[in-house]
C-alpha cells in the first residue's frame, strides 16, 4: 500500500455550501459554495496569510477541480496576498475530486459512514473507500512532490481518506474552511501523522 510523503502540508476544505447546511451528502454533485462559504474562504486566507512563526508559510496551492474547492482556494489565493499583491498560483488535480457517494448524493448523510470505511459497505454507484483512499494518497502525493510548502484544496470524504492513511482515526468530520498544518511522525516513538489549526 502505497504512503503518504513524510512531508508537512496545509489542508483545507471548501467552505460551505447549501448542501451542508442542508446536511445533504454531496460527493462528486458540483455544488457552489453559498455567502457563509464565501465568508469562511476570506476568513481561511487572512487566517494563512498571518505570520504565526509556528508554521511554514504557503508556497504554492493544489486544488480539487471542483467548483466549490476551486472557489475557496481563488478567494484564499486573493485573500492571502492581499490588495495590490500577487496572488499564488493554482494547479487543479482530477485526482483531488471528492469521492462519487453514487445513488446517495443529495440525500440526508446517514450512519453508514464506519460501514463504508470499513469495507462493509458501499453505496451503489459509489466509489469504495479503498479506492478513494488509494487515489487520495497518489494525488497529495503529486502535491507534495514539488518546492514549498503546499496549500491543498479538498474535500471532506478525502480527508477522512487521507487520516486513514495517517493512521489517525478516519471518520472524524472536518470543519468547512478551517486550515490544518499537517506534519509526518517525528522520532521513533510517533507513528501517527499531526494535526494543528491556527488560533
Amino acid at each position: 500500500m502505497t504512503k503518504l510523503i513524510a512531508r508537512p502540508y496545509w489542508y483545507l476544505r471548501h467552505g460551505e455550501t447549501d448542501w451542508n447546511a442542508e446536511g445533504l451528502s454531496q460527493g462528486r454533485s458540483d455544488i457552489p459554495l453559498n455567502a457563509r462559504g464565501i465568508a469562511q474562504a476570506e476568513a481561511a486566507g487572512a487566517l494563512l496569510s498571518q505570520d504565526e512563526g509556528r508554521y511554514v508559510p504557503v508556497a504554492r496551492i493544489v486544488s480539487s477541480p471542483l467548483v466549490r474547492a476551486l472557489r475557496t482556494a481563488q478567494i484564499v489565493s486573493a485573500a492571502m496576498a492581499g490588495p495590490g499583491g500577487t496572488p499564488l498560483p493554482i494547479a487543479t488535480d482530477d485526482g483531488l475530486q471528492e469521492v462519487c457517494f453514487g445513488e446517495q448524493e443529495g440525500q440526508p448523510m446517514g450512519n453508514w459512514y464506519d460501514a463504508w470505511i470499513a469495507g462493509e459497505y458501499t453505496p451503489k454507484g459509489a466509489e469504495p473507500f479503498v479506492e478513494l483512499r488509494a487515489r487520495a494518497v497518489a494525488a497529495v502525493n503529486r502535491a507534495l512532490d514539488g518546492e514549498g510548502t503546499v496549500l491543498i484544496v479538498c474535500h471532506g470524504a478525502m480527508f477522512r481518506a487521507l487520516r486513514s492513511a495517517m493512521d489517525l482515526p478516519p471518520n472524524v468530520r472536518l470543519p468547512n474552511a478551517e486550515p490544518l498544518w499537517v506534519t509526518p511522525p517525528s522520532g521513533a516513538d510517533a507513528a501517527a501523522w499531526s494535526l494543528a489549526t491556527l488560533d
